[in-house]
């Protein structure tokens, strides 16, 4: 059975920017945003592209460096206690970044070493997420062989290996088949009603209205709405559209390349 982290019947926030900017030269990729994500939230985090969605992600995951602000997760400053941050904290790239010639299993158990699990347990943890993400079958094959589909989720099983307090994820349903991705959803909504708290980057409206309990739009590097379905609809002018109007509305337009995929 899944041991997932218990909640406590609390919620606050796991993750918290403050004033956080990222500057490369004399442009602002990311300009003073403040966003919380509490535990057991599920926080969508949308925007056209280069709005600075990856950018912020990848600084929360430690990958890229602020200019200047403060990242906190589970009450650990990035900047000044990294390890005791990153190791309460699972991050899931829009890109599966594997080493191939592992088997699934070899990767998993890699993972574990780099969050200094036990040996006691892994084999038995690693099974488990293999399981959960229904790639059990194929735990001593090759990753190379696996198809994207298959990558995405065995890094997803790795994020999860070590039981985070907060999972900060780029774009989850990228190259997964419907299966795939109901199967995203049902483990992401099991994570965080255990108390997890997730941030997650989609170009996808439909999964950001059906799955997030709080929804931030970031236009040019700034937060421009924030709130939940029925409170962005309100900002954006009223109305019972669906999140794509909204979205459009917000960002004036400045999302349209990006409606591929949306309903």
């Amino acid at each position: 059975m899944l041991r997932l982290p218990a909640d406590g019947g609390c919620r606050f926030p796991v993750i918290a920017l403050h004033h956080l900017v990222k500057q490369y030269g004399q442009f602002t990729a990311v300009d003073d945003i403040d966003l919380d994500v509490a535990s057991g939230e599920i926080h969508g985090f949308l925007g056209p592209n280069g709005a600075g969605k990856t950018t912020t992600l990848r600084m929360i995951g430690g990958l890229l460096k602020p200019t200047s602000g403060r990242i906190v997760v589970n009450g650990h400053d990035l900047a000044t206690h990294p390890e005791d941050a990153k190791a309460s904290l699972g991050y899931i790239p829009d890109r599966p970044f594997i080493y191939e010639k592992l088997t699934a299993g070899e990767f998993l158990r890699f993972h574990a070493g780099l969050y200094g699990l036990e040996d006691t347990g892994v084999g038995a943890r690693v099974r488990e997420m293999l399981e959960l993400f229904e790639l059990g079958r194929w735990e001593h094959e090759l990753v190379e062989s696996f198809s994207h589909g298959m990558k995405q989720r065995l890094v997803m099983s790795a994020a999860f290996l070590h039981r985070p307090r907060s999972v900060v994820v780029d774009e989850p349903m990228v190259g997964l088949d419907p299966r795939g991705a109901r199967l995203i959803k049902d483990v992401f909504r099991r994570m965080s009603a255990h108390g997890v708290a997730i941030l997650m980057s989609t170009h996808t409206l439909e999964v950001a209205q059906e799955m997030c309990d709080r929804i931030s739009i970031i236009l040019k590097g700034r937060i421009i709405a924030r709130g939940t379905v029925a409170e962005l609809r309100s900002q954006s002018g009223g109305g019972d559209g669906e999140l794509t109007d909204v979205f459009l509305k917000l960002t004036g337009g400045s999302g349209l390349q990006e409606l591929d995929d949306v309903v």
